[in-house]
């Protein structure tokens, strides 16, 4: 290892380590066209990056029942993991980041608005399990994206001040959850929810088109 606590890099997932989003629009458009409700491609994008319940309020009503905005969740992300257990790969460059920064001495989280089992399933599908030894979820906190609680519980975990952290994002609700927490942002414009300057807009530290274009001392960069 090159170095000690270099600092600590959260990894949003979903549009950062693996290309989900198609999978995702998906399983809304089978949810909600069983059920009769409008969704469109500009709903999915001006909700990327959220939490189930605030996606779930903001597209259709913020008068429905907890009952009835768990089982929407819940039956949206069975349709999303059963498409996404076909198989998963990680995006290009994010295997040699993930190495780099654990050669490097950066610890490692994830920092995401999924549901644990999400995750738990991508991890293993993708076999870096070992790369996170503190994984936030949906169900750790109580705010999404804007929020920055989801990256603070992160950093708390990891035993590391906000100010030494990085987070590595693709949504502008993420970008500006990092930056609201204190952290220092790479927003990644691999997935095409948002545009580099949207991402830049919100805060953004860098914009990289790819993961591959980002190196270690880049990262060491923005928290200088």
């Amino acid at each position: 290892m090159e170095g000690a606590s270099e600092g600590a890099v959260i990894w949003d997932v979903d549009g950062t380590l693996v290309d989900t989003a198609e999978l995702h629009f998906q399983a809304w458009v089978k949810l909600t066209k069983e059920r009769d409700l409008p969704f469109t491609r500009a709903d999915f994008a001006a909700t990327f990056g959220r939490r189930n319940p605030e996606i779930i309020r903001q597209l259709f009503g913020p008068a429905r029942s907890d009952a009835e905005v768990a089982e929407l969740g819940d039956k949206k992300e069975e349709l999303y993991r059963e498409a996404a257990s076909r198989g998963m790969k990680l995006v290009a460059g994010a295997r040699a980041l993930l190495e780099g920064l654990e050669r490097a001495g950066f610890r490692q989280a994830i920092g995401s608005s999924a549901p644990r089992r999400n995750l738990e399933l991508i991890l293993r599908l993708t076999a870096t399990e070992p790369f996170f030894p503190v994984v936030v979820s949906m169900e750790d906190i109580e705010r999404g994206k804007p929020d920055p609680q989801v990256f603070q519980v992160a950093a708390e975990r990891l035993k590391m001040p906000a100010t030494r952290c990085v987070v590595v994002e693709d949504a502008v609700a993420g970008v500006e959850a990092a930056k609201a927490g204190g952290m220092k942002c790479i927003a990644v414009r691999f997935a095409g929810q948002h545009t580099g300057s949207a991402l830049a807009k919100a805060g953004a530290d860098l914009v990289v088109a790819s993961l591959e274009e980002v190196t270690i001392d880049m990262v060491r960069g923005v928290l200088v």
